[in-house]
């Protein structure tokens, strides 16, 4: 159930630069799922649109929720001088989240790229339950020797790096790094810039296998009244009655088949 609270910030520390980590105390922990986000407020009233950001992690008793996410502008930099104590008010949870039942006991990518690695740490953990954690296949991709969330990501899987720059691990992209080290897998599940998810989406269609993509878009409310974020799929949408979907709550993870990116 989505609504907005004033919750408090438990702690934050900054991961790489420009790159922050906050853990929010709020009950919304108790029923937040893989790969949903929260919209945070900032305190300029002025402001009046919230910023969506990926869910990292719960902490195990789900009184907790993790952000990581990149100063891109003037809200997230008010975010980044947060202390522990203050209050955030934010809205959550939303979007409807990876179906952690699409990789049981099956060989699973879980693939993301830049500010999109975040949301892989609480699906990695999700997918402990239903998987083998040798079949739990973590590629990700950063523009440089700042590989945040590297160590978090290894208690659940086995990472695999790609960078931009090649300074660690494979030179070039995630698709590289399957490729160097000859992966496979029956599932894919990723987050991450859009060039990456069409990259996804194709070699999952010439490998035959089921891929499920977590959309980064610009979003304006957040709840899906806005029709702000929109992409094209086969269907056509009960709400604006023409082949489109809200990223923010018909989202953002789609089948990779179902839309046109």
């Amino acid at each position: 159930m989505k609504q907005k609270q004033t919750a408090v910030v438990a702690s934050q520390r900054e991961l790489a630069p420009m790159i922050y980590d906050m853990w929010i105390e709020s009950d919304l922990a108790k029923d937040a799922l893989p790969g949903q986000f929260l919209c945070v407020y900032t305190r300029d009233k002025s402001a009046l649109l919230p910023r969506p950001i990926s869910i990292c992690e719960v902490n195990e008793e789900r009184t907790a929720l993790r952000i990581v996410y990149r100063i891109a502008g003037q809200g997230t930099a008010e975010f980044s001088t947060y202390k522990a104590g203050e209050p955030v008010e934010i809205l959550g949870t939303l979007g409807n989240g990876f179906s952690v039942d699409a990789a049981k006991d099956k060989k699973v990518f879980l693939m993301g790229g830049g500010i999109g690695v975040p949301p892989m740490l609480q699906l990695a953990k999700a997918l402990n339950t239903v998987t083998a954690k040798e079949n739990i296949q973590i590629i990700v991709g950063y523009r440089d020797i700042q590989t945040f969330l590297k160590e978090d990501l290894e208690k659940y899987g086995q990472v695999y790096i790609a960078t931009e720059d090649g300074s660690v691990g494979t030179k070039g992209n995630v698709m590289n790094a399957i490729q160097e080290n000859q992966l496979q897998a029956d599932v894919i599940m990723a987050c991450g810039p859009m060039p990456m998810l069409r990259a996804i989406k194709g070699y999952a269609e010439s490998a035959d296998i089921p891929a499920y993509i977590s959309l980064e878009e610009h979003m304006a409310c957040g709840v899906g009244a806005c029709l702000g974020c929109v992409v094209k799929t086969k269907e056509k949408d009960h709400h604006s009655h023409v082949n489109n979907a809200r990223i923010c709550t018909d989202g953002p993870v789609f089948e990779a088949k179902e839309v046109d990116i």
